[in-house]
């Protein structure tokens, strides 16, 4: 699985680059990496971030480069002692270490809020530098970067449009679109064109998955439907009455109509707290091959493929990319069918009521693979063993 892939070759990275920096260097970055939630462990990553941020401009790419794996808030200690070292270095007129800090940037492995601000001091080092290095960054793995390459094209387009050359900027604002992931970036660009006169479907410019089987609500009190092995995911049978949360449940089909293919478990299953909902699909590949399978959602979820799993990530209510979540996976030719687990926790306020996810097939790069388009061959049962 590529996130796993992706984490094995990011530790080896984080252990060659920070195998010559000193050890009061690798002492702090490895209590600053043990804070967790509720303040655990924040006492001693106070004292061991000052002992960082105290450091000269040569500590940045180590620092940077400890953020390679680190959790949510061991991110937000290292961003300030980077912050700190390159204001206070910045404000002495002493130069950024441009050289080493390019070089992570664009080593695309590094975790993506690091290349960000390793970008941004780039910047402040040499802005013209750093704007010449934006439009390789178009489908750049982190969505922060290729977000700033994407907007850098508007730009550029929105001035072709003030010349009075809507083809240029059309083509312009084509490109943007094809990269950007950001989704006000992208509604932005969408309503560009309907300003042109040129309406994007954004469904099918995406090749967002939208038509579903979906069955639901099974139970997920105090989050334990996660781990839970509810029917669907040993047997796939579509003509099936299951148990469900509040009695009996049967498969339903879905059409997602919203422009981003969300599929919301709301409407078929009920707007409803502490529940797991699976969606499933068949996809039609004319030939075996390597794809990625794009996810985007605010719940805890789970993929399969052909019956194996891809990745699960149990969390809720973050915030919601396009391609937020990218498994790599194998097609087989023919008929391959995938299974979503979406679960819902028990938080009321209105900002958690979504129950939803958006999936998407792609090449490498994000360029929307389709199912094909044939009948079923022979021999097709609406029952699949897991």
């Amino acid at each position: 699985m590529k996130l796993l892939l992706r984490a094995i070759i990011v530790a080896g990275c984080l252990g060659t680059m920070l195998a010559a920096a000193p050890a009061e260097i690798l002492g702090a970055l490895k209590i600053i990496r043990a804070v967790g939630p509720e303040g655990q462990g924040n006492a001693a990553a106070s004292a061991a971030w000052k002992q960082l941020a105290a450091g000269d401009a040569s500590r940045l790419v180590p620092i940077l480069a400890g953020m390679d794996g680190a959790n949510d808030y061991a991110l937000n200690w290292l961003r300030a002692a980077v912050d700190a070292i390159a204001g206070r270095e910045m404000s002495a007129g002493r130069k950024l270490p441009l050289p080493e800090l390019g070089k992570f940037l664009l080593e695309p492995g590094h975790n993506p809020r690091a290349r960000r601000l390793a970008f941004e001091l780039v910047a402040q080092a040499d802005s013209a530098t750093a704007d010449q290095l934006l439009p390789g960054m178009l489908n750049d793995p982190s969505l922060e970067l290729r977000y700033d390459a994407a907007q850098k094209l508007i730009a550029q387009a929105t001035q072709a449009l003030a010349r009075s050359n809507q083809a240029g900027a059309a083509l312009l604002f084509q490109q943007a679109l094809s990269s950007a992931r950001d989704v006000a970036q992208v509604q932005g660009i969408a309503d560009k064109f309907k300003e042109l006169g040129q309406p994007v479907d954004l469904q099918k410019h995406f090749g967002f998955l939208v038509e579903w089987k979906v069955i639901g609500p099974f139970d997920n009190p105090r989050g334990e439907g996660f781990e839970t092995v509810y029917p669907p995911e040993v047997k796939l049978d579509l003509a099936a009455e299951l148990d469900g949360k509040k009695g009996k449940i049967r498969w339903q089909d879905y059409v997602s109509t919203h422009p981003f293919g969300m599929v919301d478990l709301n409407q078929p299953c009920g707007k409803l707290k502490e529940v797991t909902a699976y969606a499933t699909r068949d996809f039609f590949s004319d030939q075996a091959r390597a794809v990625e399978l794009r996810l985007g959602g605010k719940n805890s979820w789970k993929v399969w493929l052909n019956g194996k799993l891809l990745f699960g990530r149990d969390e809720y209510h973050t915030n919601t990319q396009i391609d937020q979540y990218l498994m790599a996976a194998q097609l087989q030719a023919g008929r391959n069918t995938i299974l979503v687990k979406v679960c819902q926790n028990e938080e009321i306020a209105d900002w958690t009521n979504e129950w939803e996810f958006q999936l998407r097939v792609t090449d490498a790069l994000g360029t929307p693979i389709l199912s094909a388009s044939q009948a079923r061959p022979a021999g097709y049962s609406n029952t699949t063993d897991r």
